[in-house]
């Protein structure tokens, strides 16, 4: 089929107004993919209604409620402060340790997550509280906790990089994915707590306390149950034991026994409370994912992304040019809507350009999520950015000034992993 410019601006434009008159997402997307085959081809009205049906009708996808279910039990059942206990004994005894501890933190909880919003949240209810007792300055506390939080997108399992795979049309593998983010993920974090020790060392922030070994023994093995939960994910993953679906069933049922029979620090009554707090996690994903399907799908057909494709190399044929444009679409795009339409409705159209200048698509799935990643801690979207000003009942302005050296070494790990692809590749060359 051909192009057809007034379907497309139907297609865009509508979805456009319809976000800035606050339609939600997913029936935003819905909308304006209806309105555009109607006006091309009524008769494709009926397959764009299909198309939202299939959009979520994929075995992998059940990995993603599962993942999020046992996240949430992890995140309810005392996981989270045993995690600040063992970044406390690794890193708390530095200038600025509890600030450190905050990023790593976000690392150990990121592997038994697969959340952003649940790391801010998970953490910084414990966090922001505490190092403003120790005398660190609020604002710095909220900065510190929702960038610390975007290390957990690049750290396995992120359910994030499941709806990646699925946009990218099921070429890549989850567990190529799942390894890829691992060595970004710690550059990111290493960064980060570089930069917290130069801001410490500036504004005098406290040093921590030192642990006995048989304090520091203590920690380790009660956070040793939580952290298991990545060696059964990944591991079972990577070796074929089971797929990412199984996996996260897996993961449920073990988030389940040890989070109620071995930590017990919340009723099992509880546990209904969690799948309620799932379930409309759950919902907004898959009606986000359907929608988006429908949109791809339209896109597709009037041929945007081929179009996309061609005006980007008509700019210049150089690599490095089309990388920098590529990045500097997805912040710039990010900047006005959330990551999960973001990588749904993004992939479709840039990996093919992507891949014309020789980049994987499993290293431009990581350069994606951690652009989508620094969208989300900045204005005026910024979900997590709220979320972190919440919990630190703290204004968003006040918070931009101490984030600003956190920008810095979020965008200078990007293009580390956007012109370095052994960061991303190295790993998941051992799965072949």
């Amino acid at each position: 089929m051909t192009a057809d410019p007034m379907a497309i601006f139907i297609l865009i434009g509508g979805f456009v107004f319809l976000m800035a008159i606050k339609v939600p997402v997913a029936f935003a997307l819905a909308l304006a993919s209806f309105a555009s085959a109607w006006y091309f081809n009524p008769l494709m009205l009926r397959v764009v209604a299909q198309q939202l049906v299939d959009g979520i009708r994929s075995f992998s996808l059940l990995a993603i409620p599962f993942f999020i279910i046992a996240g949430n039990l992890m995140g309810e059942g005392g996981i989270a402060r045993r995690l600040i206990d063992l970044a406390d004994v690794c890193v708390g005894r530095v200038r600025g340790g509890l600030a450190m501890v905050n990023v790593l933190s976000s690392k150990f909880f990121g592997t038994v997550s697969g959340s952003v919003a649940a790391d801010t949240s998970s953490l910084g209810t414990v966090l922001i509280p505490m190092m403003e007792k120790q005398g660190y300055d609020k604002n710095f506390a909220v900065a510190n906790t929702v960038t610390s939080s975007i290390v957990g997108l690049l750290i396995p399992p992120s359910h994030n990089m499941i709806i990646f795979a699925m946009a990218a049309g099921g070429g890549v593998s989850i567990a190529a994915l799942f390894l890829a983010g691992i060595m970004p993920a710690i550059v990111l974090g290493v960064g980060l707590m570089i930069m917290t020790y130069i801001i410490a060392i500036k504004k005098n922030y406290p040093k921590g306390k030192s642990y006995t070994f048989k304090e520091s023994l203590k920690v380790i093995l009660g956070s040793f149950l939580g952290l298991m939960t990545i060696v059964i994910i990944v591991g079972g993953i990577t070796t074929g034991l089971f797929t990412a679906t199984e996996s996260s069933v897996i993961a449920v049922v073990y988030a389940f026994i040890i989070t109620f029979f071995v930590y017990r620090e919340i009723p099992i009554s509880r546990f209904w409370f969690i799948m309620k707090k799932s379930v409309r996690t759950v919902a907004m994903v898959m009606a986000i994912i359907s929608a988006s399907s429908a949109f791809g799908f339209m896109m597709t057909v009037l041929r945007v992304p081929d179009m996309v494709t061609s005006t980007m190399l008509s700019i210049s044929d150089n690599p490095i040019v089309i990388l920098l444009l590529i990045n500097l679409i997805l912040l710039v795009l990010g900047l006005v809507m959330d990551m999960a339409p973001m990588i749904l409705i993004t992939t479709p159209i840039l990996l093919p350009v992507a891949q014309s200048v020789g980049m994987s698509p499993v290293q431009f799935g990581i350069v994606l999520l951690l652009n989508l990643g620094i969208s989300l801690i900045t204005p005026p979207v910024g979900t997590i950015l709220f979320v972190g000003c919440s919990i630190g009942k703290t204004e968003i302005e006040a918070v931009i000034k101490p984030l600003l050296p956190y920008y810095f070494v979020m965008i200078i790990v990007l293009l580390l992993i956007t012109f370095i692809p052994t960061l991303s590749l190295w790993l998941p060359s051992f799965l072949n």
